[in-house]
């Protein structure tokens, strides 16, 4: 039987809500879905249900004064994990929404399937972010200064192992662990020891920084040693 969770939606917007609400229960059978449609009465549900898996947050709702009510959320209820849902598409937005806390961003435009996809991956405790916003430094033609989104250097690059390179490519890419332990044909526990090697020798605190550390990395220049 798939497991049941408890998912806070807080968006100000009925139409949305009800459409996640529509691709939770689809997704997610017999999950108990609570809404909300500003930050204060938010704050009061994540108080009442400690046992909230998972709070998919609008940063345009009253109250939020966008991210400083991710912050003020984070800061009330920090042991549960919130993913920004907004029709924001702006990779520093994504990057700062990481920043303070948030452990995955889907796009509102996200097709039906994409969302449920990220929100299991985020409910198995993983982080999401959308591939497109990621790669849009190399796609958007605009020149990016050297400190942009704090790119990884050529010397950390080079202390990684050709594996650890490998991993790394595939979660620029979005993928989950599991998603790259079958790609490379290894085991999922090796994976995450990767990451974790990872994540040390970038260092970064967590797998979405690397993410976006690594989003503009021409990865064949690398492995071609």
């Amino acid at each position: 039987m798939e497991p049941a969770y408890k998912i806070l939606i807080a968006d100000d917007h009925p139409l949305f809500r009800e459409a996640i609400s529509n691709v939770i229960a689809s997704g997610f059978k017999g999950s108990d879905i609570i809404e909300t449609d500003d930050l204060e009465s938010t704050l009061e549900v994540t108080l009442e249900h400690d046992d909230l898996d998972l709070i998919l947050l609008d940063l345009n709702m009253p109250g939020m004064h966008g991210l400083n009510g991710l912050i003020t959320l984070r800061n009330e209820a920090p042991s549960i994990p919130v993913v920004i849902v907004s029709a924001e598409e702006d990779k520093q937005v994504v990057l700062q929404a990481i920043t303070y806390g948030a452990v995955g961003f889907i796009t509102k435009s996200s097709p039906r399937a994409q969302m449920t996809d990220a929100i299991q991956q985020i409910l198995n405790g993983n982080v999401y972010l959308p591939s497109d916003i990621i790669r849009t430094g190399k796609e958007s033609g605009h020149r990016r200064s050297r400190g942009d989104d704090n790119p990884i250097s050529p010397e950390l690059l080079n202390s990684l192992t050709r594996r650890q390179l490998l991993v790394l490519e595939r979660m620029s890419k979005g993928e989950s662990n599991k998603q790259i332990a079958y790609n490379l044909n290894i085991a999922e526990t090796t994976v995450k020891a990767h990451v974790s090697a990872i994540l040390r020798k970038l260092g970064v605190h967590n797998r979405v920084q690397a993410i976006l550390s690594a989003s503009d990395v021409d990865f064949s220049q690398y492995l071609k040693r």
